[in-house]
């Protein structure tokens, strides 16, 4: 039955990466191209915490909502320690490949890699790569995978600015049942690392919190937390 390939538990997709609460400032192109199924591969590369897991999340989201085949491989997760998971996803309508920078200098999945490039290729899959670092910087050892990886359109993905990381702090607050001002998502860019990992993460201990002491999130009870 057509829908996402069955992997791990852990692997499952999170519900709330769509791209309806994608905030695209500044990487419009990239959206673009991403739900522009003539586009049959690409290659973003950026910073942690920039919602690049989130695109390829909400890409297999539209994808299985369209009947069509989907998986989703984060390298460097415990439960990816083989590259034969590679093998047969060819034979999916779309294949979105997260963090591939952690194949670079392992022989067996640098070439299971270059194996799964050429099979895609020949049935016309769908190819959705991130990675840190854009192809040539990724010490790939395996020079034809290098080659593989230039092969479509290659983006780099912008950071966003303190504008839109309120606004994603709101959004991500409000799916936790959460009230976050303007004022608080801000005090909170200016007195914590400004990575969005990191806010997240804070955004979580601040909801776990703020429910113990049956308190708002307001500045002082955030100063006091921090």
């Amino acid at each position: 039955m057509p829908g996402f390939q069955q992997l791990p538990l852990a692997l499952q997709l999170r519900e709330t990466a769509t791209f309806d609460n994608f905030v695209a400032s500044g990487n419009e192109q990239l959206v673009h191209a991403l739900t522009d199924l003539d586009e049959k591969y690409i290659f973003i590369w950026g910073e942690e915490s920039t919602g690049k897991s989130h695109l390829l999340q909400a890409l297999c989201h539209q994808a299985t909502q369209q009947s069509q085949t989907t998986a989703y491989i984060p390298f460097g997760h415990t439960d990816i320690s083989h590259p034969d998971i590679l093998m047969g996803l060819e034979n999916m309508h779309l294949v979105c490949l997260d963090d591939v920078h952690w194949c670079a200098g392992k022989d067996d999945w640098e070439l299971a890699l270059f194996n799964l490039f050429n099979a895609v290729r020949e049935a016309k899959t769908r190819l959705i790569i991130t990675a840190r670092a854009a192809p040539n910087h990724l010490n790939i050892k395996l020079a034809d995978l290098v080659s593989r990886l230039n092969w479509g359109a290659v983006f780099q993905i912008n950071l966003l600015n303190d504008i839109d990381k309120i606004k994603v702090l709101q959004e991500r607050a409000q799916q936790q049942g959460l009230e976050l001002s303007s004022d608080v998502a801000s005090f909170l860019l200016k007195r914590h690392p400004r990575d969005m990992a990191s806010l997240f993460s804070l955004l979580q201990q601040l909801d776990q919190a703020s429910m113990a002491a049956q308190r708002k999130l307001t500045i002082p009870f955030v100063r006091e937390f921090l």
